[in-house]
C-alpha cells in the first residue's frame, strides 16, 4: 500500500500536468504551432520552464501528451454536454453528432449547444482551437504519434456512427446502406468543412456544409421511404 506521501505526490503530480495541458491549449491557441515555444507555453503557466522540461524532455513530447489530452477532452465534453447516447432515435443522435464535430467545433454560436468550460480553461470549440488542430493535423503525416492520437479519434467517432447507422437500419428508420461508407464520407466532409472554415475568408462554409451534411445525406441519403 502507498503511503499518504506518495499519494499526495501522485496527485500534486497529475495536477501539475494538467495545469501544463491547459498552458499549452492557451498558448497553442494564441501563437500557433509554428510560432510555440516552451517558453510560451510557461507565459501561461504559474510556474518555470524547469517544471516543464521535468515533465517532458521536448515540445514534441509535450505536445503528443497534449493532443491526447485535448482529443479526450472533447469526447469526453462533448458526449456528456450532449448526451449522445441517451439519445434514442438514431437520426436525432447522427444529427447532434454531426453538430458536435462539425459546428460546435468551430465555434459557430448556437445557444442550445454550448461549448464553454467550467472555470477558466478555454473553450473546446472555436476558430483559435480549430486552427490549432489543422495545424497539428498536418503534421501527422511525418509525426508518428499524432497521427496514432488522430487515428484513435477518428475512430471513436467512427464506431459511433457506424453504431447508429446500423440501429437506424435495424429500426427502419434508415434504408439499407453501407453505415461505414456513410460514416467515413460523413467524417471526411466534415473534416474538410472544418478546415475551410478556418483557412478562407467566408464564414458560411461550416454551416453550409452542415446543412448540406441534413438535406442530403440525414434526410434524403438515409431516410427510409415506402417506395
Amino acid at each position: 500500500m502507498s503511503s499518504p506521501e506518495d499519494r499526495q505526490e501522485r496527485a500534486g503530480s497529475a495536477e501539475t500536468r494538467a495545469a501544463i495541458m491547459e498552458a499549452t491549449h492557451r498558448a497553442l491557441c494564441k501563437h500557433g504551432y509554428a510560432n510555440l515555444s516552451i517558453q510560451k507555453i510557461a507565459d501561461e503557466f504559474e510556474m518555470t520552464t524547469a517544471v516543464l522540461h521535468y515533465h517532458y524532455d521536448t515540445k514534441e513530447k509535450l505536445l503528443s501528451a497534449f493532443l491526447e489530452y485535448l482529443l479526450d477532452n472533447l469526447v469526453d465534453e462533448h458526449t456528456n454536454q450532449f448526451d449522445i447516447e441517451a439519445i434514442e432515435d438514431p437520426h436525432d443522435r447522427l444529427l447532434v453528432i454531426v453538430d458536435a464535430l462539425l459546428v460546435v467545433l468551430v465555434g459557430i454560436d448556437n445557444p442550445d449547444r454550448p461549448i464553454e468550460r467550467a472555470d477558466d480553461r478555454p473553450p473546446l470549440g472555436g476558430e483559435e482551437l480549430s486552427m490549432a488542430l489543422l495545424e497539428l493535423r498536418a503534421q501527422a503525416g511525418r509525426n508518428e504519434s499524432f497521427r496514432e492520437q488522430f487515428t484513435v479519434n477518428y475512430d471513436y467517432a467512427w464506431d459511433l456512427m457506424v453504431a447508429t447507422i446500423e440501429e437506424g437500419v435495424e429500426q427502419g428508420v434508415f434504408r439499407e446502406v453501407d453505415p461505414g461508407q456513410v460514416a467515413t464520407l460523413l467524417l471526411a466532409t466534415m473534416l474538410g468543412g472544418r478546415a475551410y472554415h478556418v483557412s478562407l475568408t467566408h464564414d458560411d462554409v461550416a454551416s453550409t456544409v452542415r446543412n448540406a451534411l441534413v438535406d442530403l445525406i440525414l434526410d434524403d441519403l438515409l431516410v427510409a421511404r415506402d417506395d
